[in-house]
């Protein structure tokens, strides 16, 4: 063993080691518990960052501690590698996105390596290649022919500049982040997916999920959206037609005094055709259109709105009220149209009064003092007693809501109904770089789904990219030309690619089965690892893709490709990577490249600081001072494994013999280490008080190896064991030290070490002696004593004899092995 610790051959070393051994490649086994660890797998970018190598750390961990604990585990990595950004560098640097991805790839999937993660590397998976997408397209046709995938027109956001389609993120306050041209909306064709049939069961079963954080099931809650309320049928003063409310106040019906329109809602052109609105109201439309659906949502922007001269009918009294458009209301929720209810609904008060629109009250508080209008600053909003409501005043709200929707039902104008702030997945993509549709359109056939024997269809990998950033497919008649698999007509492709999103919705069942050819992934193997047992990413991921994986999930469970309904038994959010207290980015400059971390001072000095620094949960903030101080922790414990490799190991003897005070010492501190370390993992991954039980076992190994009459053995002993314990943290440290002591199979393949509860117990205790409460004195008494053993002992003592001396003695509050509180007066 060599002095200097070495980490650029020693990690070098072991990488080629365990790639060689193939440590870490894993098949079925129905003799173990499987154990299924993932960490979100990463867009290729080019580089790793500092959050990279937490996430990735984190599960590094769990995966290596449960495989010494004697579970299969899956512990595999691919790449989410379609998306915008590859398309941006083709044009910006005439770079095919091809290319970039997979130079990307090759980069990031070696530094990977670098770090030692214990990757079953013959899994990875790569969204963009053919292999892979062959089977996101044949999903989407189960979806599809499920009744889940359809084309609908919605609005989307059109940069005429450009003459494409952008995604929210790239419209920066209004304009096209590419060429600053307003944008507009636009009604396209889309595909979506109908998650919204799933809507009540994914908020149900969140109930189920008891290994995920609250928060991030709090954030699915209320994404989700679940109202209960009624449907209310206005009808138009002169068409009759009916416009559909939903409200969660039926019991306010009665002080409706206007009703709104979403300016996208086809009703409104009905409505001013041939009138002196017309031009006004399409102005206003338009204006509103250019703005960005956070923006009309947002409550800081003023709400604007304008009449469009109709009226509707209230259903239970036939009163007329005038329909305005406004900015507020998106047609893609809910109905697009709202009643205004201004003296019980804060936006509607500050709308009313605005537009000086009657307010009419209808709810007044069941306890303390009348509401007068000439007295409002606010809207009531809570609960209270029907008043102005013709048969229904006196009615608790609550009751009034059940009787109004029954009278709107008796009526067939109305009835109670369950909304949800959920939408339909909408998966269109207008870009080249991702999973083309299977669709075929035909003049004959119409819309024709790709026959699966044709998959994949295949993305061209040669291409020109236009600079308004138009889809290259568009014009590549090699693509967009085929026949009808039907009739055998000449027919055209859709253009249109696929949201990342579906291909980071099934990525884990595909690494259960990756080179599986003939189907996406074999029922008995995903029926074997699945659901994933501990699932790490960050919080961001919350909403999108975790919802859409689950109901990913329960939609191929109800086709019978998958065995259960939910993907992730728990889930860890782990928190981001901070320096001078802001997130990492370049525009900060506040960026450490991992590299040059490893660089310096090696993988297994960065993967410990990272899990040190802070709890996974929380966000942690980078120290150059704490990295050097998880170094030279390192170098600390080389130096003790290479004097005692040096000195003790070729002793003739290393029998433990009778153990001395100080050798059971040893061993309740190494004994009560590894109970430490193994529940801080197993129970609260906290990593942070794991790595520091053994920081304190160091130090009480140095003690003791300064003693003359240390039991090499026992040293040893707790050396080898300290070696297994730092596995899952330093891999790479523990596997070079671990062969040093001796050893020819490999630390990671050691089983996890179970404690010694006999160890534990200490020979003497220390107890706190009381009288009247107040401390008087520590005494060291045998440990394990019964109360009134502890009592009698205690009383003995000369000590405890002088403080009671001249006082009538009470009565005794003994605690075992902590404390003896002496009553006396």
């Amino acid at each position: 063993m060599q002095e200097h610790y070495d980490f650029h051959a020693i990690e070098a070393k072991w990488q080629r080691e365990w790639d060689r051994q193939k440590l870490y490649q894993v098949t079925e086994d129905q003799n173990k518990p499987k154990y299924y660890c993932l960490e979100m797998f990463p867009y290729p970018s080019g580089n790793l960052h500092m959050g990279h190598v937490r996430n990735y750390s984190i599960g590094d961990v769990i995966a290596r501690f449960k495989s010494m604990q004697g579970f299969n585990v899956l512990h595999p990595m691919g790449w989410d590698s379609f998306g915008l950004p590859a398309e941006n560098a083709a044009i910006k640097h005439g770079i095919p996105p091809a290319k970039w991805t997979l130079e990307n790839i090759a980069n990031m999937k070696s530094q990977l390596k670098s770090m030692g993660i214990s990757y079953d590397w013959d899994r990875e998976v790569a969204s963009c290649l053919p292999d892979y997408y062959q089977w996101t397209q044949w999903l989407f046709l189960q979806l599809y022919k499920h009744g889940l995938a359809y084309k609908k027109k919605a609005g989307v956001n059109w940069c005429p500049s450009c003459a494409t389609v952008l995604a929210n993120e790239q419209v920066v306050e209004g304009a096209c982040e590419r060429c600053d041209a307003p944008v507009e909306k636009k009604a396209l064709e889309q595909w979506f997916f109908r998650i919204t049939d799933y809507a009540q069961e994914l908020l149900d079963d969140l109930d189920k999920l008891p290994g995920w954080p609250d928060k991030v099931k709090t954030m699915q809650e209320n994404w989700i959206g679940r109202s209960e309320g009624a449907e209310i049928r206005f009808k138009t003063e002169i068409s009759g037609e009916d416009v559909p409310v939903f409200t969660t106040r039926a019991d306010t019906l009665f002080g409706a005094t206007y009703l709104v329109l979403a300016p996208e809602h086809p009703l409104v052109e009905d409505l001013i055709k041939d009138t002196e609105y017309a031009r006004p109201v399409r102005k206003f439309v338009q204006s509103v259109r250019q703005m960005t659906e956070i923006a009309r949502t947002s409550t800081e922007t003023p709400k604007e709105g304008m009449f469009i001269g109709a009226y509707v009918l209230n259903p239970l009294t036939q009163e007329k009220i005038p329909v305005w458009v406004a900015n507020y209301v998106l047609f893609e929720y809910g109905t697009g149209a709202v009643m205004g209810v201004p003296a019980h609904d804060e936006r509607d008060f500050a709308f009313a009064k605005k537009y000086n629109l009657p307010i009419k009250i209808v709810i007044q508080p069941a306890e303390g003092e009348t509401l007068e209008l000439a007295n409002m600053q606010d809207a009531y909003v809570e609960d209270g007693v029907m008043v102005h409501s013709g048969e229904f005043d006196g009615t608790g709200s609550a009751e009034g809501r059940r009787k109004v929707a029954a009278a709107l039902e008796k009526k067939q104008a109305g009835k109670e109904r369950i909304t949800y702030r959920l939408r339909d997945w909408l998966i269109s993509r207008q870009r080249y770089w991702g999973a083309p549709i299977p669709i075929i359109y035909c003049e004959h056939c119409g819309e024709v789904p790709v026959p699966d024997r044709d998959l994949p269809v295949m993305l061209p990998l040669e291409v020109e990219f236009k600079p308004t950033g138009e889809s290259p497919l568009k014009y590549i008649p090699e693509f967009i030309n085929t026949v009808c698999p039907v009739c055998g007509q000449p027919a055209h492709r859709e253009t249109d690619t696929m949201d990342t999103f579906v291909c980071s919705s099934w990525y884990f069942l595909r690494y259960c089965d990756p080179r599986n050819n003939m189907e996406y992934a074999a029922k008995e193997k995903t029926d074997y690892w699945m659901d994933v047992d501990q699932y790490i990413g960050g919080v961001e991921h919350a909403i999108l893709h975790l919802m859409y994986s689950r109901f990913f999930m329960k939609a191929l469970n109800d086709f019978g490709l998958v065995g259960m309904r939910e993907p992730f038994k728990n889930l860890l959010t782990q928190g981001m990577v901070l320096k001078d207290g802001a997130k990492m980015s370049k525009s900060k400059g506040n960026v450490v490249s991992p590299e040059e971390i490893i660089h310096k001072y090696g993988a297994d000095t960065a993967r410990l600081f990272i899990l040190f620094a802070s709890p996974p949960e929380r966000d942690l903030e980078w120290s150059d001072q704490g990295v050097e101080g998880s170094f030279r922790f390192l170098r600390r414990v080389w130096r003790m494994a290479y004097g005692f490799v040096r000195e003790e190991v070729k002793e003739p003897s290393l029998s433990q013999g009778e153990l001395t005070p100080a050798d059971k010492e040893l061993r309740r501190l190494l004994h009560g280490t590894i109970k430490k370390v193994t529940e801080d993992i197993e129970l609260r991954f906290n990593f942070n008080t794991a790595i520091s039980a053994i920081m304190e076992l160091v130090n009480g190994l140095y003690l003791y190896k300064e003693r003359e009459d240390r039991n090499p053995a026992l040293l040893g002993e707790a050396i080898e064991k300290m070696m297994v314990l730092l596995a899952p943290f330093t891999p790479h440290f523990a596997e070079e030290v671990w062969c040093e002591l001796g050893h020819t199979e490999s630390v990671h393949l050691e089983p996890w070490p179970e404690y010694d509860r006999n160890a534990l117990i200490a020979e003497a205790v220390e107890v706190v002696l009381q009288v009247n409460g107040k401390v008087r004195d520590r005494l060291t008494v045998p440990s394990g004593l019964a109360p009134q053993e502890l009592e009698r002992t205690v009383l003995a003592m000369e000590r405890a004899q002088a403080a009671i001396a001249g006082k009538t003695l009470v009565k005794v509050i003994t605690i075992p092995d902590k404390l003896v509180n002496i009553v006396v007066k």
